[in-house]
């Protein structure tokens, strides 16, 4: 069974900053792609970043400049810096995983269960 736990989202007044963190748990070979994704009301769920176990990063063009994505590989670990935070980036936040487990050579997709951030005055 795999887990993945967010953690960090919260109420930011605009131009603030939040770190999002992302733990994945359970029977885990390797973790190929971690990435994030968000989805605002009314929206569809959008990709943020990812980042390959390589170090290999990807982000929207609508956050480039202001967010980081990281991982620990050996700790199955993943986050995103939000720096520069605008009312826009209001969502919640998923963090997402593409990975094999331990006596499996097929990848699945895994999904955490979101956190809210909003960005507010």
């Amino acid at each position: 069974q795999v887990q993945l736990v967010e953690s960090g989202g919260g109420l930011v007044q605009p131009g603030g900053s939040l770190r999002l963190s992302c733990a994945a748990s359970g029977n885990i070979d390797s973790i190929y792609v971690m990435g994030w994704y968000r989805q605002a009301p009314g929206r569809q769920r959008e990709l943020v970043a990812t980042i390959t176990s390589n170090g290999e990063t990807n982000y929207a063009d609508s956050v480039k400049g202001r967010f980081t994505i990281s991982r620990d590989n050996a700790k199955n670990m993943g986050a995103l810096q939000m720096n520069s935070l605008k009312p826009e980036d209001t969502a919640v936040y998923y963090c997402n995983a593409h990975l094999s487990t331990w006596g499996s050579p097929t990848r699945y997709s895994y999904w955490g269960q979101g956190t809210q951030v909003t960005v507010s005055s």
